[in-house]
């Protein structure tokens, strides 16, 4: 996989025909976003990928719609990404998070569609069109990419296909192919994601309050985020953190699921500069973070989501947390 820095100018125009489409002004949007007029004229101009990002993010802001009006009348309205990735969160596995999350689309008639063929030894989540859709091959490719990103995002790590094949011909010259962590076959039968069947039974690392912070900036993150592997620190925060509260399971039970015995486990942990509880606390302070941002809940009531019996306790291991009270810091948030 290739990193690239800018963007061709032929990807700004074919985000400006959806913009045009939707009774935009495209000069206006263009210098909103810092993108020269007179680069359009220029065969081999290119933009920065920030520029190109915000172009994204104002086109759909603008049009009202997801596909920033390359749907051909088929409108994903603002929040619908958002809605799927909390719908998909909470799932023990990465197969359960893509069958819910097709599932979740399937409630709407949009432009593209998947579906999840399982096997054996491997997995293929295929891609399909309905109708008329202009610039078919760009969008198929875009949304094989984000598809492929989000859930490497999921597992936190990069989640590398047997193969990806495309039912069209290559695009500008096989520069955004080289995004790809794999090959991409074009002009294939079907366009799909090949997966080895093994992925499937991965564990999300990833929680609501992780999924929150995701979300301020989730095109930013699908287009140029770093998806690291994940670290044992996070692969731990991904068994614990479905639930918040007293609710953690023993260091015993962790140890069976990343089948380790706890010496391993200790060891390891130790290696990272952290331990389970510290680990544990981590995720209590930032789930009580989450809660203080939440009017509707008192502090008692969320001393109590944090396995606290007293209130007075809460204060203290807040404090020592953060470095100020649950209250100053519910002020502030809500401020």
């Amino acid at each position: 996989m290739v990193s690239v820095s800018s963007i061709p100018i032929n990807q700004v125009i074919l985000l400006l025909e959806g913009a045009k489409r939707s009774g935009l002004t495209t000069e206006l949007l263009l210098q909103e976003c810092g993108i020269d007029v007179g680069l359009l004229n220029d065969a081999e101009g290119r933009v920065d990928k920030k520029s190109f990002i915000h172009l994204m993010l104002a086109v759909m802001r603008h049009t009202e719609d997801e596909f920033m009006g390359l749907g051909f009348g088929r409108v994903s309205k603002p929040g619908t990404f958002s809605m799927m990735a909390h719908a998909v969160i909470n799932c023990a596995t990465l197969e359960k998070a893509i069958r819910r999350g097709i599932k979740f689309y399937e409630l709407f008639d949009f432009a593209i569609y998947s579906r999840l063929i399982p096997s054996d030894d491997e997995a293929i989540i295929r891609f399909e069109s309905r109708g008329e859709l202009l610039f078919r091959a760009h969008i198929l490719e875009a949304v094989v990419f984000l598809t492929l990103r989000f859930l490497s995002w999921l597992v936190g790590q990069q989640i590398v296909p047997k193969r990806i094949n495309l039912d069209f011909e290559c695009l500008d010259d096989g520069e955004f192919s080289s995004q790809f962590p794999c090959q991409v076959h074009y002009q294939q039968a079907r366009s799909e994601i090949v997966l080895d069947s093994r992925f499937m039974t991965m564990p999300l690392v990833q929680n609501q309050l992780s999924l929150s912070k995701f979300l301020r900036a989730s095109l930013e993150e699908l287009m140029d985020g770093d998806i690291e592997n994940a670290s044992l620190n996070a692969q731990i925060r991904g068994i614990i953190s479905k639930e918040f509260g007293n609710n953690f399971p023993d260091f015993l039970v962790v140890c069976d699921k990343l089948a380790m015995t706890p010496q391993t486990l200790r060891r390891r942990l130790k290696d990272e500069n952290t331990s389970y509880q510290e680990i544990k606390d981590s995720i209590r302070k930032d789930a009580s973070i989450y809660y203080l941002s939440k009017p509707e809940l008192t502090i008692d009531e969320i001393a109590l989501l944090m396995g606290f019996s007293e209130a007075s306790s809460f204060h203290r291991a807040f404090k020592k947390w953060t470095g100020k009270t649950p209250s100053a810091y519910r002020q502030e948030l809500l401020s």
